[in-house]
């Protein structure tokens, strides 16, 4: 049987909240997530202060790449949280 691996090369979208510590204010988080990951990001909202940030951030890329920056982002302090999206069709 013929492994399925279209799924692996087509794009997705996932939002995530990113709590950021204080000293990761002035780093360039979303940079490296374009760089290292090739993520095209959408900053959703942002709010930052000396103490601390938080951001609501969509991110398309592939699946393997958005698992690997999620990694990235929780080993660098990073606090990540899928934003749950509900729709009702009507």
């Amino acid at each position: 049987m013929a492994e399925d691996t279209n799924n692996e090369k087509t794009p997705e979208k996932k939002r995530f909240w990113l709590d950021f510590p204080g000293d990761l204010v002035t780093q360039p988080i979303v940079y490296e997530l374009v760089h290292q990951f090739h993520l095209i990001p959408n900053i959703r909202q942002a709010s930052v202060s000396g103490d601390a940030g938080i951001m609501s951030l969509e991110v398309e890329g592939l699946r393997e790449d958005i698992a690997n920056a999620i990694l990235w982002l929780e080993k660098t302090g990073v606090k990540v949280e899928p934003v749950e999206i509900h729709i009702i069709e009507g």
